[in-house]
C-alpha cells in the first residue's frame, strides 16, 4: 500500500535544462540522489514567462524545461508553491551536461506540516 501512495505522489521528472549556463559545476560534488532543491518562479523571464527556475542553497541550476514548466509556474503564481517538492533523482557524471542531473517533482502529502489538532 505505501509503494502505491509514494506513486501516486509523482508530479513529473525531468533533466535539469541549462544546467550548462549556471551554477551547477560549483555544486555538482555536493548533489546526491534525494538532495531536495528550491523552485522559483520567474514571471519576469526575457526568454519564458512561465519559466521555474531550479535552486540548491543559493546556486542556481538551471530550469524546469519549457514543456514540464506551465502547470508548476500556475500552481506558484498562485501561492502553492508548497504543494510540491523537488529532488534529484539521477546524477550521470559522464553524461552531457543538460543531461547529468534528473529530477523528480512529487506532491507533498496534505497536511503534512499541518498541526493535526488544529
Amino acid at each position: 500500500m505505501e509503494d502505491t501512495i509514494m506513486n501516486d505522489r509523482h508530479f513529473s521528472n525531468f533533466n535539469i535544462a541549462g544546467f550548462t549556463y549556471y551554477d551547477g559545476i560549483e555544486v555538482f560534488s555536493e548533489l546526491k540522489i534525494g538532495t531536495l532543491l528550491t523552485m522559483v518562479a520567474e514571471p519576469n523571464n526575457k526568454y519564458d514567462p512561465s519559466a521555474v527556475a531550479i535552486y540548491y542553497n543559493d546556486k542556481k541550476l538551471g530550469f524546469v524545461p519549457r514543456e514540464n514548466n506551465e502547470l508548476l509556474f500556475k500552481f506558484m503564481e498562485l501561492g502553492h508553491k508548497e504543494l510540491f517538492e523537488i529532488r534529484v533523482n539521477r546524477i550521470s557524471p559522464e553524461s552531457h551536461p543538460e543531461k547529468q542531473i534528473g529530477v523528480i517533482v512529487r506532491i507533498n502529502e496534505k497536511n503534512k506540516n499541518e498541526n493535526p489538532s488544529s
